[in-house]
Parts: structure tokens; C-alpha cells; sequence
């Protein structure tokens, strides 16, 4: 590490014995790799002291650092004292508190007042100037805007003082401590200090370093470039040009170190990769490049600048020998944390909707839970009962029923307080260790127990109430801090880290990935209640500065390096613009010393074929086929009419689609709904001629027997309870009355009508394939309904759709295919009824009309097929020709690709 090796060959040169030096650096990750600076060159006294800044200025104030969850509480229970007015309870005190927590601590970190700032944020004459009329209702936007500042100026200084009683502070107290301490430290230190690679500082942070430097007590290295410190557009030199201006840096103290790195030779590559985890699948192509260069990946660094990354990056370093994974892989990201985030949406459902327990939500955690043999018996016959029943909302009996003997079970429970909750979730995770874990699980089971630990232990001084909502809040803070850091050698092989571990790192090959806008910088994604022109007013950091600190780490990284390899997502997508970082479009116009290569990676998948997929007749085939001519129904012929692929799916490799819980009736279930209240009101009129008074109901005796309908559905009453579930059973019932209404208005115009059966069973009809009747398939089926009316026996079939193409023409011309269309599917149906019919020998020689009644238009009654020309025998020929295609060896089951129009 070259920026290391010439600060430490510095220090050794005034003295050989560095145990007097206290080195202060931005960060802990530099420690190891000066260790081994060290040891290279032959050093073999004590080491110095090592500090971060932030550690060494805790030091100094003497105070004791208050944060996180712990400082929550302790400042709601000021808060509460307060009796400030609107009061909020602890649910509502933690959505805005943390951000009023780190606005403050940048108040006293860079004001020179905190309590200025607060008094300026409600001032009556600045909101006016940008709010005009304040107006008097206290629920007025502006007007609580300024309630709010007003508490603020209260509370704040209350929890300032309540702290200090206890001596503790937070980040900005501290800070706020220790500008009052920073001259007689420096002045009476013995220590020797030495400031290694900082770059932006807080305002204390600024005087302790100058102070220091005024007593001869401090060294500071700088690592910078003229390229960006010289060039006053540069954003990177910021800062570095604002430290050099120091009066502290004089003839005597020069100003270490601006060098000239950045125009050494160097090759860069900017790659425009479609996709986010495209991205990860040219490494191993670029490490393959550099290898033939440097065998040895030492000082390869790849840097991540989206965290979300590791997973597909570490999958794509499979082949790697030695890997050094710096940043840590986030423990919300984790199957475990899944889990526990749906637990916790779970219980907050239960305090709206107690006893209510929305299947997904179940599903949801048990799936994403390690399970033992025994909970996986139980929750696989839990999910079949609840998908053949589906049941889309529980009762708390009916979970207990299924899920009782389920290990941790309690946890679905409301419990009585959230204390108890904890210690159950506790004892959970403990438990759950012993199971057979892969290392990840359980890291992530254990950093949870931890944190659920940390909570119960901050919340036992407690005594005010914590919802499941505020539970979350809590967990989640401690979460998302939180990552399962990776073993590995950090001075051998290929480097994976973040962009703030590079910190006074320098390595020969940069890869750097998501290179985008709102990556790299991150732009103004500050979570601030303090305006931009406050914190301008009052020189606090606005996300300007960060970007200037973002720019620093990527010129920095980018100096000393030979080989840079920047690579951005082009494709838009969510929140991603598709934008490559403005840093790239710098070098791009700004770079005089290097050619820039440019590089577009389309998508390195495949796209997804558009030929149909196609399955060859083979002798297995054949054989499932000779089989199915035993038992052949129209609807066999209807879907190899829409999708010959289907057909081979569900008739020779007998598949069946996996059941899924409809949150919604489908229009098959609707049918069927309709359909089995048809069969309930007629199977009661029996098989006499009927009366009017046969087809007389209330509406109360239908709505029965929409009832019972659902029984046979196998359905929840709950779930035609409300929303559109409702309005199906509705329209369901409406429809049933309207048949109902038809055939009683047949009969009062003087029609006679007779039920002759209902789900009429029918097979082993023959139908001949060829002329000497030696090849043959059977149908079978089953007919809605057989009725007589006038004398005419009337097939009838329903559908939920409306009646397509019932006209059938047949002639010489389209005699041989006339059906191989699915759009005459409905007619091709009641051809084959009609052939059936008239084969079979109780309705022989009957005079016989088929026909559809549609419940989509229920008040047009049975819509008959009509032959405009030929007669059913024709047809017949075609449904022949249709059934020899699906029998010929030479014609391949061929997937019918439908595509959906916009209309």
C-alpha cells in the first residue's frame, strides 16, 4: 500500500522506535496491512497506539456514548415528562425522532450553537417568508410545522441536560464536550499524534488537529493529487484545498502530500452492461485479463457500490482460490430475516384484526423458517387442507386445529405484552440453533437472538406501553446496522469491499461496480428535517459536501491504480435510471492524460426463445395415445384445439396444474358455482312434467342454494363475505334466478317442459375411424342437462362465456377441417353431444336439439346449433380428420404460441 508505506518509511526515518506514535485513521480496516508494512521492513519493536478519530475524541471528552435504541427510550421517557403538546406515544415518537437525532447532532457538530439553529427553525418571520399565512387551526400544516420546532426547542434542551446528569452524550454532545477541552489537551498531551488519510473533518475534529499542530504534537498526512486539488472545479480537492490555506502549514510545517499520480499511465475501461447482476458475469472475464498480467490477485480490489450485490458477485468468484470478502454480507437480506419481518407483519394485522390470520402471511413464515422433519409433516398437510378448502382468511380455532403440535407454534399467538412476545421469539432462536444449520443460517439466527436480547434488556427500566409496530421499528434498527461479516486472509488474494474500506488503501487493479447516479454519488438522499438553506445558513454538511466526499474516495482509489475498470447498469429500471455517474462523464471530458476504452455489454442471457416448443410422437407416446382412445371426451378435442402442448401435458404425461388459493373466484369456480345450484333446484322438481309452482323460489330459498353450492365448492362462507368475492356470489345468484325465471315463464305461455336428467353420464359410444370399421375411439362424458320441451329432447350445455360461432357450415371445400379452428370450439362440442345422443339406444330415433345457455347472457335461453349448411354427419368428417391428427406418429405435438392484444 504505497500512501502506508511512505508515511511509516517517514516516521521511521525520525525514529526508529514508533511505540511514542499514536496513529489516528479514518478507520480500523488500514490496521492490519500496516502491520504488515511493518514487518517487511524488518521492524521489530513495539507498535504504536492505534485510534479512530471518533474514539480518540470520545476519549477526550470524558463523557460516555449514548446511542441506538438505548438513547430512544431514555429520550422518550424526557419526552413524556414534557407533557408537550400534540403528545405522542412511543409508536409515534420513534418515526420522527431519529431524524431530529441526527439533525441535531450535526447542529452541534458543525454550529456554533445548537440552540441558534432551534430557535431559527421556528421562527415565526422566516416560515412566513416562505408560507405567506400561517393561519390559527392548530391541525394547519404550517402550523404544526411550527408547534414542532417550538417543542423541539424545549425537549431538546431538556434531553441535553438529562444526559449530562448521567454523563452520558451522544455523537454531537460529544463533540459539542470536547471544543471546550481541545486546547488544554493539546497543550499538556505528551503524545505524539499522526493523522493518516482524513480528508473531510468536523469542525472539532478541525481544531483538535490545527491545536495539536500549534503544540507540535501532531503530524498529518494527506493523501491527495494535483489532478483534483489544483483544478478549483474539482469537487474531490474540496477539502484539501480548504486544509492547505492552514496557517498551521508554513515554511517550516509543509503541507503532506500532493502528488502526481493521477497522470501516470493508466487503463481505463467504462462498461455499459444491461442489467444489475449482469454486471457480476464479466468478472471473471476482466480477473482472467488481469491474471495474464499479475498471476497473483493481491492487489486486485473489486468495490462494490451496491451491497446487494455480494450474493450474484461472490457466485460469479466461485473459481477464485483466495478471497478476501471486507464488507459484510447484510443480515436483512437473509431468509431468516424474511421470516421475522413477515412475523411482525403478522402480529400488527392481529392488533387491527384480532383472530383474523391472512393465509399468505402464514405461508409466508413458514416457508422462510427452518424446519425440523416432524414441522414439515405438519405444515405441508396444513397447506393442502387450507389450499383444497381455499380458505384465504383463518380463524384462531381453526389454526390451532391445524398447527397446534407445530414447535413454535405460541409464536402465532397474540401474545399478552410485547415483554412476553420477546421472550418467546428468544427462546425460539436459542432453540433453533440446534437444528442442522448451514453457517449463514446461523449467523443470521444468532445476531437476531442477540438483538431481540439487546431489546428486552433496554425495555425492562421501562414502564410505558410498546405496540408490535414499535417492536418492529426497534428490531429493525438494530438489523439494519447489522451484517454477517466473512472470514478470510485480508493481505492475500482478490479484495471484495465497499467503497468506504478502501479508506488509505491503494491497489494496482480497481474494478468498481454500479457506477450509476444515486451510487455513486448518492445525490440528494439526505433524511433531514432541516431545509437546504438552513443548513446552508448555519454551515452545516447539505448533501454537496457528501457528494465532494464521494468524489475524493473515487479520484483517490483511481490515482494510484494502473488498471480501472468502471462498469455501470444502462438499463432502467425501478429506481435505477439507467444513468452512469456523473464521475465517469468527468473523466470522460475532463481526463487530458488517458485514453478512455468504452465497452457495451449487451445482456450476456440468452433471450427467451419464441419458437414453439415441440414433442416428437415417440413409441411411448403412441402407446399413452392408444390408450386415451379408450376414453375420449370433446373437451380432450377443444384443447388440443387451443394448445397441442396442453394435450400432450395433461392426456399423455398426465399432469396436473398444482392448486392455488384463489383470493379471488375464478371464472371456472364461478361456473361451477352457478352449476351446482342449477343441479340442486332441478335434481328437487323431479322428472314429471313441471308446474309453475315447481319453479316458484324466494329469494331467501336461492340464496340457499347458493349456499349449499359453495358447501360443494368446498369453500369458506367467510369468502363470499365481502369485496369482489361478494359481487360474484351476487351476480352467481342473479344468474341462477333468471334460468329459474326462463323456464317458469315456458310454462306459463303454455310449454311443456320435463327434466330428464342432470350430469348425464355417458361413455364407450363408439366412433369409427375409417371406412371398415376396424380403428374406433369411445367418447365419454357427462351432459349438464337432458330436458324435454314440447316433445323436442334438448341437449343442453352450460358456459360461463358468452356463445361463440354456433352456425355451422359445411361443404365441400371445408368439409375435411372445417373444426380444426379453435374459435368453433362450443360447436364442435355439441356435435359430438348430438353423435352421442343419437347412439345411444334409450334416445334413439328422438327428434334431438343441442345447444348452449350461456350464464353471461342467461335471459337469451338455449342458443341452438344450427346447420346453415351440410348436416352432422359432415361435421363428423372433420372431427374424424381432428382426431386421426392427434393419432398420426408424423405430426409432432407443436405448442400453439398465443399472443394478447392490447385492446
Amino acid at each position: 500500500m504505497r500512501f502506508l508505506d511512505k508515511i511509516f518509511t517517514e516516521l521511521l526515518e525520525q525514529n526508529p522506535d514508533l511505540s511514542g506514535f499514536n496513529i489516528v485513521l479514518p478507520g480500523k480496516r488500514p490496521i492490519v496491512f500496516i502491520k504488515r508494512i511493518l514487518m517487511e521492513k524488518g521492524y521489530s519493536g513495539f507498535l504504536p497506539t492505534f485510534h479512530t478519530v471518533e474514539d480518540l475524541i470520545l476519549e477526550i471528552s470524558g463523557k460516555q456514548r449514548l446511542q441506538g435504541i438505548g438513547l430512544w427510550l431514555f429520550a422518550f421517557e424526557v419526552y413524556s415528562e414534557l407533557n408537550l403538546l400534540p403528545k405522542d406515544d412511543f409508536s409515534g415518537f420513534v418515526k420522527w425522532f431519529p431524524t431530529v437525532l441526527k439533525d441535531w447532532d450535526d447542529i452541534l457538530k458543525f454550529a456554533d450553537s445548537d440552540s441558534a439553529v432551534l430557535e431559527y427553525m421556528f421562527d415565526e418571520e422566516r416560515i412566513k417568508a416562505w408560507a405567506q399565512d400561517l393561519g390559527e387551526q392548530e391541525d394547519m400544516p404550517r402550523r404544526k410545522y411550527l408547534t414542532f420546532w417550538r417543542n423541539m426547542n424545549i425537549f431538546l434542551p431538556a434531553l441535553k441536560q438529562k444526559l449530562r446528569e448521567k454523563n452520558w452524550a451522544t455523537s454531537g454532545m460529544i463533540h459539542e464536550e470536547v471544543k471546550h477541552k481541545i486546547e488544554s489537551f493539546a497543550k499538556e498531551t505528551e503524545k505524539i499524534f499522526v493523522f493518516c488519510g482524513f480528508n473531510a473533518f468536523t469542525k472539532v475534529e478541525e481544531q483538535l488537529v490545527r491545536s495539536l499542530l500549534q503544540w507540535d504534537s501532531a503530524q498529518v498526512f494527506f493523501q491527495g493529487d494535483s489532478y483534483y486539488v489544483d483544478d478549483e472545479r474539482q469537487e474531490a480537492g474540496k477539502f484539501l484545498r480548504d486544509h492547505r490555506k492552514w496557517k498551521e502549514f508554513n515554511n517550516v510545517r509543509d503541507f503532506r502530500w500532493i502528488e502526481n499520480d493521477f497522470q501516470k499511465p493508466k487503463n481505463i475501461k467504462v462498461y455499459e452492461v444491461s442489467g444489475n447482476i449482469s454486471q457480476t458475469k464479466i468478472l471473471p472475464g476482466i480477473l482472467d485479463g488481469i491474471k495474464q498480467a499479475t498471476p497473483d490477485l493481491s492487489d486486485t480490489a473489486i468495490v462494490l457500490l451496491d451491497e446487494n450485490l455480494l450474493p450474484a458477485t461472490l457466485d460469479a468468484l466461485s473459481e477464485v482460490e483466495i478471497l478476501n470478502i471486507t464488507m459484510g454480507f447484510p443480515l436483512r437480506n437473509l431468509g431468516f430475516s424474511n421470516a421475522v419481518k413477515h412475523l411482525f407483519h403478522l402480529h400488527k394485522q392481529l392488533e387491527t384484526k384480532s383472530g383474523s390470520y391472512y393465509y399468505n402471511d402464514l405461508f409466508s413464515i413458514l416457508e422462510e423458517l427452518p424446519n425440523s422433519g416432524r414441522d414439515l409433516e405438519i405444515i405441508t398437510e396444513f397447506k393442502s387442507f387450507i389450499e383444497s378448502r381455499n380458505i384465504v382468511y383463518l380463524s384462531e380455532r381453526l389454526l390451532r386445529e391445524h398447527l397446534s403440535e407445530l414447535s413454535y407454534f405460541s409464536l402465532f399467538l397474540p401474545p399478552a405484552d410485547v415483554q412476553s412476545f420477546l421472550d418467546l421469539i428468544i427462546d425460539f432462536c436459542f432453540n433453533l440453533k440446534f437444528n442442522d444449520l448451514d453457517d449463514i443460517q446461523y449467523e443470521n439466527i444468532s445476531h437476531f437472538e442477540k438483538s431481540f436480547r439487546v431489546i428486552r434488556n433496554q425495555l425492562a427500566p421501562y414502564r410505558f406501553p410498546v405496540k408490535m409496530e414499535t417492536l418492529e421499528v426497534l428490531v429493525n434498527q438494530l438489523v439494519n446496522s447489522e451484517a454477517i461479516d466473512f472470514q478470510g486472509e485480508p493481505l492475500q488474494g482478490l479484495q471484495v469491499m465497499g467503497l468506504l474500506e478502501t479508506r488509505l488503501l491503494n491497489f494496482r487493479n480497481i474494478i468498481l461496480l454500479s457506477v450509476n447516479e444515486g451510487k455513486l454519488p448518492l445525490g440528494n438522499t439526505q433524511n433531514s428535517y432541516l431545509p437546504f438553506d438552513v443548513r446552508t445558513h448555519f454551515d452545516l454538511h447539505t448533501f454537496l459536501e457528501n457528494d465532494s466526499i464521494y468524489a475524493y474516495h473515487f479520484y483517490r482509489l483511481l490515482q494510484d491504480a494502473e488498471n480501472v475498470h468502471l462498469l455501470f447498469n444502462a438499463l432502467s429500471s425501478g429506481v435505477n435510471t439507467g444513468e452512469k455517474s456523473r464521475f465517469i462523464t468527468q473523466l470522460e471530458f475532463e481526463d487530458q492524460f488517458h485514453s478512455i476504452e468504452h465497452v457495451v455489454i449487451e445482456n450476456a442471457s440468452e433471450p427467451m426463445s419464441k419458437r414453439p416448443v415441440v414433442i416428437e410422437k415417440t413409441t411411448a407416446v403412441m402407446e399413452q395415445l392408444d390408450i386415451w382412445k379408450s376414453r375420449v371426451s370433446a373437451t380432450h378435442l377443444t384443447g388440443y384445439l387451443y394448445n397441442p402442448l396442453d394435450f400432450y401435458l395433461t392426456k399423455v404425461l398426465k399432469t396436473k396444474e398444482a392448486s392455488q388459493i384463489e383470493e379471488e373466484l375464478s371464472v371456472m369456480n364461478y361456473g361451477n358455482l352457478v352449476h351446482y345450484a342449477l343441479q340442486i333446484i332441478y335434481e328437487g322438481v323431479g322428472n314429471e312434467i313441471l308446474k309453475e309452482q315447481d319453479l316458484t323460489f324466494t329469494d331467501d330459498q336461492l340464496l340457499e342454494v347458493i349456499n349449499k353450492s359453495i358447501e360443494n365448492l368446498n369453500h369458506q362462507p367467510e369468502f363470499y363475505d365481502k369485496g369482489m368475492n361478494y359481487i360474484h356470489k351476487n351476480v352467481a345468484f342473479r344468474a341462477v334466478k333468471k334460468v329459474v325465471q326462463h323456464d317458469r315463464e315456458l310454462i306459463e305461455s303454455g310449454h311443456k317442459l320435463r327434466i330428464i336428467a342432470l350430469e348425464h353420464e355417458f361413455q364407450d359410444v363408439d366412433f369409427y375411424l375409417d371406412e371398415n370399421r376396424s380403428d374406433k375411439v369411445s367418447f365419454y362424458g357427462f351432459i349438464d342437462r337432458i330436458d324435454e320441451l314440447d316433445g323436442t329432447l334438448r341437449i343442453i350445455d352450460y358456459k360461463t362465456g358468452k356463445t361463440r360461432e354456433l352456425k355451422v357450415s359445411v361443404d365441400d371445400k371445408n368439409r375435411e377441417d372445417f373444426f380444426f379452428n379453435d374459435s368453433k370450439k362450443q360447436a364442435l362440442q355439441l356435435c359430438i353431444y348430438n353423435y352421442v345422443i343419437n347412439n345411444l339406444p334409450q334416445f334413439a330415433g328422438r327428434n334431438v336439439q343441442t345447444g348452449i345457455w350461456s350464464f353471461a347472457e342467461v335471459s337469451k335461453g338455449v342458443v341452438p346449433l344450427q346447420f346453415a349448411k351440410g348436416e352432422l354427419q359432415d361435421a363428423m368428417v372433420s372431427i374424424k380428420n381432428l382426431i386421426l391428427e392427434i393419432l398420426d406418429p408424423e405430426i409432432p405435438f407443436t405448442e400453439a404460441v398465443h399472443e394478447i392484444l392490447d385492446l
